[in-house]
């Protein structure tokens, strides 16, 4: 582990046991360094880490800060982070509708670097690219394009794939979803992703970027979802 993922890690558990509460100011760049006995590039990067993460915000001239979540889920209207980050199925579930997938490649590669720096992930290291149609009682909802990364989700097969990669992570591999970063935007659509949805390529659709982390600030997931016209996008907010 590099040195400011470790940090990343020791201040993100002072923050979900309430050591540091919302609002207050996170020690200075040089008491961190001290701190932590490094240069003032790692406690940046951790900084950017945790910003990207969610956890904490920059105030010009003033120092950072630990933020406040507030958020509505779309199915269910409670606000909380774990409920945001449970999966399609579990939300189907509770809305009584029947979730399938339709998978369309599910490969082992080399992630792009922009992909692989999210990870934190090596040139030479492998990551699971997953492309799959998800259908809400029976009606096409989503298109998702996913990367994990083998050394933190080792052996995914296809039985996963075609349910709930989630809920494999968290019931077989022991781990905690905890976040994620989302970046939210409209798009057309690529002939394939409106073919698997069945619209035009001229309709307008909703793309989700997201950053997936565990509770310990690992990056276990990039993905991409494209949701079908009339998708509502409700996220965890900040202050």
């Amino acid at each position: 582990m590099q040195k400011f993922q470790a940090i990343v890690m020791d201040i993100r558990q002072k923050i979900t046991s309430g050591e540091f509460s919302q609002g207050d100011r996170l020690p200075t760049t040089q008491e961190l360094c001290e701190q932590y006995g490094v240069s003032k590039i790692t406690v940046k990067r951790a900084m950017d880490d945790l910003v990207t993460m969610g956890l904490v915000a920059r105030r010009r001239g003033s120092g950072t800060y630990v933020k406040g979540i507030e958020g509505t889920s779309r199915l269910t209207g409670v606000g909380n982070r774990s409920h945001q980050m449970r999966g399609l199925v579990a939300d189907g579930e509770i809305a009584s509708l029947q979730v399938a997938s339709d998978v369309h490649t599910f490969t082992v590669v080399n992630p792009p670097s922009d992909v692989a720096k999210l990870l934190n992930m090596e040139p030479d290291e492998f990551a699971y690219f997953v492309c799959r149609t998800r259908y809400m009682g029976g009606e096409p909802y989503s298109v998702e394009h996913t990367y994990m990364p083998l050394k933190i989700v080792p052996d995914l097969r296809e039985k996963h794939v075609q349910g709930s990669i989630y809920r494999y992570i968290e019931n077989d591999l022991g781990l905690k979803i905890a976040s994620a970063h989302r970046v939210v935007c409209a798009v057309h659509p690529s002939a394939d992703v409106a073919s698997w949805l069945q619209i035009d390529t001229h309709t307008p659709i909703i793309s989700v970027r997201q950053v997936g982390y565990l509770d310990d600030g690992t990056p276990f997931e990039v993905s991409v979802a494209e949701h079908v016209p009339g998708y509502e996008f409700f996220s965890v907010s900040t202050k």
